[in-house]
């Protein structure tokens, strides 16, 4: 159960560590990944990472030519994804299926944080269509070519903390509020990884979720300077103030460890945080740790037949 296998395996990595330093004496010729936001912020630190390491790296991207100037140089090739349109999330993993090939690491890590409120599809909001729902269909629509042995990643965050699901109103029809749409789409993401990991650990692919640390990327955009002054993450002239914050090659680090490292197999369905497996906690302000609520199987195949449901992808039905 994954309510007493969170904790804990002393890594040897933690907060400071990068993505290269993670990645150090790896071999990943060979291996082909799928990286969902990986032309910028943290994304582009994990393709980088990634691709220096020998990997192949397909970039999944909603403005391709964007992504191209971004990833250029690098072992990659970019292809038309938008997590809000389910349409063009089917149309590249027919794409994908049809090239024949397989993955060996796959990491959601796209994602819109605090935006404002916003209706996608049949009127999703906009956190929990994009974040989660645009990957569960990704991940279903992609999983014949996912290979034995492979690691899905679901990039969540302590954000986690201030939200379990809302099943009275997980679209936000009653009032919304953007703090917790984001909190709720992160708690769906770490069920998310609970979910698969129970059905995709008999063809031998493992599933894990994580918290990447405070950092300064785009995923910021819909934040005010003085918003950002006043939570102390900023000084008044944007440069950073908070010493806890991480460089993207630091918040890189922990879903190129869960997606890479040998500590880690026979075991899945946990959470992850500073390149280690997290503690549970009960505390609600974003501090280390991951709730129950997120990492609870009954939660969490709740979540799996409401997701199916709703965009009618299933690979295990």
């Amino acid at each position: 159960m994954n309510l007493t296998a969170q904790h804990k395996l002393g890594s040897g990595f933690g907060h400071r560590s990068t993505a290269r330093e993670v990645l150090s004496g790896l071999d990943l010729t060979g291996k082909l990944a799928v990286v969902t936001g990986g032309y910028s912020g943290l994304g582009r630190e994990t393709t980088r990472a990634l691709a220096a390491a020998g990997a192949h790296v397909v970039v999944p991207a909603r403005r391709p030519s964007l992504a191209r100037e971004s990833v250029a140089g690098l072992n990659t090739e970019v292809a038309e994804l938008d997590l809000a349109d389910l349409g063009s999330v089917r149309r590249f993993a027919a794409r994908f299926l049809a090239s024949g090939r397989g993955i060996d690491i796959l990491i959601c890590g796209a994602g819109i944080m605090a935006c404002p409120e916003t209706r996608v599809g049949p009127g999703w909001e906009a956190h929990f269509a994009v974040n989660h729902l645009g990957h569960h269909v990704l991940v279903n629509e992609l999983w014949p070519s996912i290979r034995p042995g492979a690691r899905v990643v679901a990039v969540s965050s302590a954000g986690h903390q201030l939200s379990g699901m809302r099943w009275d109103d997980v679209q936000f029809d009653r009032g919304y509020d953007r703090w917790l749409a984001y909190a709720q789409a992160k708690t769906a993401n770490a069920l998310f990884a609970v979910h698969l990991d129970a059905l995709g650990r008999d063809s031998g692919v493992r599933v894990f979720s994580l918290h990447p640390g405070a950092i300064l990327t785009p995923l910021l955009r819909h934040l005010t300077r003085a918003e950002m002054v006043e939570r102390g993450w900023v000084d008044e002239h944007g440069d950073l103030a908070d010493p806890e914050f991480k460089t993207p090659e630091q918040g890189a680090a922990t879903q190129v460890w869960a997606a890479t490292s040998s500590l880690l197999d026979g075991m899945g369905g946990l959470y992850a945080e500073d390149c280690d497996i997290a503690e549970r906690t009960d505390r609600t302000d974003m501090v280390a740790g991951v709730r129950d609520h997120a990492i609870d199987p009954g939660e969490a195949e709740r979540l799996w037949a409401l997701s199916a449901r709703l965009t009618g992808s299933d690979a295990f039905r």
